[in-house]
């Protein structure tokens, strides 16, 4: 067996060699991991399902696959945390509401079918906020436990940070990838929308969920894409054509040095001073490959146009539970959903057209740019008690645009504040490559 600190320090990319060659087992693996979570998970709050005997099980099984010489799929004995929005046979599935605990789903997901045929190891359920919206989780921010981890795929993120798993599957449909990655220092990946399919996850907005991923390495969550991607009659994002391949993309070298747009967004006073300053830093250390764009005076419409539709999708996602079980909705939501109730057809319409609209911009931009470099949140984690603000997500998950935030700055009280790049639709792969000559290249600054 590996050493532990080995373990704790290698890839996922490298334990799946490791497995292969029978220098380490995926049960060794989980064993090691499961003592970190024994370790943490009193504090942290990361999981919200954890079953040993079951996990330790099956990484046996798949240890007795490698020593028959079976066929080994991409994610072969990799530990994998699911957020608890996805359906899975083998746990139950809360949604992060009580409302529905002791849900026991009779299929797995598109993606956990994905996973199990991919060779992966499913940890457990993580920790996610109430039906992924707004109320906080429990979970708390690893680098410290006063501060939060962001939401709504809190749990996905912080036990990636705390090293519990290598990788981990949330979802976004505002800034619930991004902004917890950028919290805890992980990377956070969200692909664009219908390379990943949704059947079997909680749906709050058809038009805006969107599934992302975490991990500490690029090329590791890459993979994790590769492995879980593809068409999906039953979701009406999936589109049938071919995928980009994301870990392809991301060890290929660009042909010319990508260029990269830094847009004055009308949002930036949100900004902190700190998070400003952080930023200002990047970009001289980026040099001339940044060109300061202005923001579309259209941009002013995009955070009232998502509101609209997030809002207007979400009361009639969750109908019947706002109809049967408002009691025992939190009191940090209910307001949000009597006021949702509000928006009209029309307004509805009239969001979805000002989408497109701004998708087809964003189509013409990306002739031009390789990406737009932006911060992934306002801020470092704040306090317990929120999830942080969105903003910084809201027009790229609008958009369905593939964003990736890397763990590269910090804030003033040292926590982690992530950078973001944002590329062009179903160019993932352009996105992935851009991303590691910018690791690269401030590497070599």
């Amino acid at each position: 067996m590996e050493n532990d600190n080995s373990i704790r320090t290698d890839t996922a990319r490298q334990c799946i060699e490791h497995i292969k060659t029978g220098a380490l087992t995926s049960e060794e693996l989980a064993t090691h991991l499961f003592s970190l979570i024994d370790k943490d998970e009193p504090e942290l709050h990361a999981w919200a399902k954890l079953d040993k005997s079951k996990v330790l099980a099956h990484a046996s099984m798949l240890d007795d696959v490698r020593r028959k010489g079976e066929p080994l799929g991409k994610l072969h004995g990799i530990p994998v945390g699911l957020k608890d929005i996805y359906d899975t046979t083998d746990y139950p599935t809360e949604f992060g509401s009580a409302i529905h605990k002791g849900r026991q789903p009779e299929t797995d997901c598109c993606v956990v079918e994905k996973l199990k045929e991919a060779g992966a190891l499913v940890m457990g359920k993580t920790v996610t906020t109430e039906f992924a919206f707004m109320h906080p989780s429990d979970t708390r921010n690893p680098h410290n436990k006063q501060h939060s981890p962001g939401g709504s795929s809190s749990g996905s993120a912080a036990s990636v940070a705390a090293g519990h798993v290598p990788l981990s599957v949330g979802s976004q449909t505002n800034g619930s990838v991004i902004r917890p990655a950028s919290f805890c220092g992980v990377y956070g990946f969200k692909p664009s929308s219908g390379i990943i399919s949704r059947r079997g996850v909680l749906q709050t907005s058809e038009t805006l969920d969107q599934v992302g991923v975490f991990g500490r390495d690029v090329g590791d969550i890459a993979l994790l894409v590769d492995a879980i991607s593809g068409y999906d009659r039953s979701d009406a994002a999936s589109y049938l054509a071919p995928k980009p391949g994301m870990l392809a993309g991301y060890l290929s070298e660009a042909p010319v040095p990508p260029t990269l747009a830094w847009i004055d967004m009308p949002y930036a006073d949100r900004y902190t001073a700190d998070a400003t300053e952080a930023f200002d830093e990047l970009l001289d250390a980026l040099g001339g490959s940044v060109e300061r764009v202005p923001a579309p005076k259209s941009f002013s419409a995009l955070l009232p146009c998502h509101k609209i539709i997030h809002e207007y999708e979400i009361v009639r996602a969750l109908d019947s539970q706002i109809s049967s079980e408002w009691e025992a909705i939190s009191d940090t939501i209910k307001p949000t959903l009597l006021e949702a109730k509000k928006h009209t057809d029309e307004a509805y319409r009239e969001a979805l057209d000002i989408r497109q609209a701004a998708e087809e911009w964003f189509a013409t931009f990306f002739h031009d740019y390789d990406a737009i470099v932006t911060p992934s949140a306002v801020s470092e984690a704040p306090l317990m008690g929120s999830t942080g603000d969105p903003v910084c997500c809201t027009i790229w998950t609008l958009c369905g645009l593939p964003c990736i935030s890397m763990p590269l700055l910090q804030g003033i009280n040292g926590l982690p504040l992530g950078v973001q790049l944002v590329g062009a639709k179903r160019r993932d792969d352009r996105l992935l490559r851009t991303t590691r000559h910018v690791l690269q290249q401030l590497h070599n600054s």
